[in-house]
């Protein structure tokens, strides 16, 4: 079983930046595919980024809303992935989760229904 637990999120002004970090315990298996989904009040979870990490290679996929803007990262030594946010936008605004699966398939790395296990949440607010 992996736990996982956010950190990070606040308030910001559009145009600011906020990094949020996920850390993971409890096990080994499940921890190579990690990203992030958030949610808006009345929206559904939706994909923000992913990590994949795979024969020491790091693999990474974003959706269209967060490239150029958001940047996320591993440290495998310390079990965390990171989520570099600049620019952000109010329409950024909502709760970030973290969220790992045992197996990876691209063709499912945006369906929240194929991840194993997820953190608590971290409130991410952008202010205009």
């Amino acid at each position: 079983q992996v736990h996982l637990v956010e950190s990070g999120g606040g308030l910001v002004q559009a145009g600011g930046s906020l990094r949020l970090s996920c850390a993971a315990s409890g096990g080994t298996f499940g921890t190579d595919v990690m990203g992030w989904f958030r949610q808006a009040p009345g929206n559904e979870r939706e994909f923000v980024a992913l990590s994949r990490w795979s024969g020491d290679i790091t693999y990474t996929y974003y959706a269209d809303s967060a490239k150029g803007r958001f940047t996320i990262s591993r440290d495998n030594a310390k079990k965390t992935v990171d989520l570099q946010m600049n620019s952000l936008k109010p329409e950024d605004t909502a709760i970030y989760y973290c969220a790992a699966r045992r197996l990876f398939a691209i063709a499912t790395i945006r369906d929240k229904n194929y991840y194993d296990f997820w953190g608590q949440g971290t409130q991410v607010t952008v202010s205009s």
